[in-house]
């Protein structure tokens, strides 16, 4: 254990400073001390002044008067220059000038840390963020609480702004569920967890060439994917974006949302459910062209073969593509699908829930009778589910006002599966599995949090695959590859200092392009 030793020179009248340690002599087999000057006191302030051959680390720790602070800094290297790079901070004071540091600090815990919000508060303790001080609990129910609507879209319309430019659209609901009685968008719906209990619908926009999510609106659980699209476009009226190209698949399929798109002047994407009349009509008229070698299409190792057809949609006879294609090898799982639509309506049906967009199939598919005694009874129609079966298994159709080339057209439209990561992120890896809170207020301000962190992780995702480092990090791996880097601060002269960056942490942060701390 070392000490500290003051001895004072009688010519010079100088106090030299000793750190005396304590060894063992081998020899006398007793303890020793052993004396090193390490500096000398000023003689006017009695200041310590380190020994030249002492480096300012080594100096600050011999100086009893010094004290040091830590913080771990190396995650928020990293979520400092996203934030920078992407303009967020700008956008976020502008629309809450006295909460936007403790919301960016809320975004930081979930992409670094995860979990519940009532930790970030320790979190915040040992960690830099753009808050600097600890984020309490109390402090985090007040922030989330000032997210209201107007707030809150006046954050999104200039991030989408920004964000959306000559890019395609993924759209796409998830469901979170809650256990919520006093919330009322908290309500019974199709479940995408399988769970029994009640949820909010999420709708998401998710950009596929900036691989950065755009856009959000929350809805009532008991809402369908079809009946969403409406409210979508008036959200970007209200917020004047520009016009752009969605990409959805067939859940949000009806003629109205297809009438409401080209009415809007958007372009869209958009797969079609076979049981539509007009396209069955297609396929069965150009079934024959399509099996010729002038349809055969090979996609990497995928066979299809593909029909493209002009046609002028509803009374404004707007120009559309549809793309008709047929895969053999996955005729099983259109098959499955077919089935698992039917179980779905026939539960429709049975319970008096109808669907409108259903109708068509509950009359080609179903026999529903009505008796006095036995009251509804719904049968399948065997014969139609056959003939369907045998003559539209393994076909599948895209609908398009943009893209006439049918391989084109798949491509964009199979490149949507990053909103499903993203949901995927938003759930397992930003504590959204299940809604801690219960008021309408304090859930769209975590909601809205949640989306911040959102924008963070898929950044980071973005940086990691374009650096090919995607196979040896995930996001959370990579920033916690970075939490031993530590900043230390000492009182008075001394500074502050970086521990020591490994080789690993210095490819990471070359990936960012972020020069390494030193």
């Amino acid at each position: 254990m070392a000490f500290h030793v003051y001895q004072q020179n009688k010519k010079t009248g100088i106090t030299y400073v000793y750190e005396a340690i304590s060894v063992w002599d081998k020899d006398k087999k007793q303890p020793r001390n052993k004396q090193v000057c390490i500096g000398k006191l000023d003689p006017v302030t009695g200041e310590f002044i380190p020994s030249k051959r002492l480096n300012k680390d080594q100096a600050a720790a011999r100086d009893p008067k010094v004290t040091a602070t830590a913080k771990i800094i190396g995650p928020s290297l990293i979520l400092d220059k996203i934030t920078t790079d992407l303009d967020i901070n700008r956008l976020l004071k502008k629309s809450f000038p006295d909460h936007y540091e403790q919301m960016l600090t809320m975004a930081y815990y979930l992409v670094a840390n995860g979990g519940a919000l009532c930790h970030c508060e320790t979190w915040s303790s040992t960690h830099s963020h753009p808050y600097e001080d600890i984020l309490t609990g109390q402090r985090i129910s007040e922030v989330i609480k000032t997210a209201n609507e107007d707030r809150r879209q006046s954050f999104l319309g200039p991030w989408a702004k920004r964000t959306m430019e000559n890019d395609y659209l993924c759209y796409d609901l998830t469901s979170v569920s809650s256990y919520s009685e006093l919330n009322e968008y908290v309500r019974y719906g199709y479940n995408r967890d399988g769970e029994s209990l009640k949820q909010i619908n999420l709708a998401m926009l998710f950009g596929q060439i900036s691989r950065l999510p755009v856009y959000y609106r929350r809805l009532p659980g008991s809402i369908s994917d079809v009946a969403t699209v409406h409210n979508l476009l008036q959200s970007f009226d209200f917020l004047e974006l520009p016009k752009t190209h969605f990409v959805m698949d067939k859940g949000f399929y009806s003629q109205q949302n297809i009438d409401e798109l080209l009415d809007a002047r958007n372009n869209f994407t958009l797969a079609v459910p076979i049981r539509n009349k007009w396209l069955k009509d297609i396929i069965d008229q150009n079934r024959n062209k399509m099996y010729s070698p002038t349809g055969y299409r090979k996609i990497e190792d995928e066979v299809l073969y593909v029909h493209t057809e002009l046609m002028s949609w509803g009374p404004n006879r707007r120009r559309c593509y549809v793309h008709v294609y047929f895969n053999a090898h996955t005729a099983a799982d259109s098959f499955d699908g077919f089935t698992n639509d039917l179980l779905t309506y026939k539960a429709e049906l049975e319970s008096g829930n109808r669907v409108k967009e259903h109708e068509e199939f509950y009359n080609d598919f179903f026999i529903i009778r009505e008796t006095p005694k036995r009251g509804r009874k719904v049968q399948y129609n065997d014969v139609a589910i056959e003939k369907h079966r045998n003559q539209y298994s393994g076909f599948f159709a895209i609908l398009t006002n943009k893209i006439k080339e049918p391989v084109e057209t798949l491509i964009v439209y199979r490149d949507k599966d990053p909103v499903e990561k993203c949901f995927d992120d938003m759930k397992n890896q930003l504590d959204m599995k299940r809604l801690r809170v219960h008021s309408a207020d304090a859930m769209d301000g975590r909601l809205f949090i949640q989306f911040i962190a959102l924008i963070y992780m898929s950044a980071i995702r973005n940086q990691l695959r374009q650096s090919n480092l995607s196979g040896r990090f995930t996001v959370r791996q990579a920033l916690k590859e970075l939490e031993s880097i530590t900043k230390v601060t000492y009182s008075g002269k001394y500074g502050s200092l970086i521990t020591e960056v490994s080789k690993t942490q210095r490819q990471l942060f070359a990936a960012f392009g972020i020069q390494t701390p030193e």
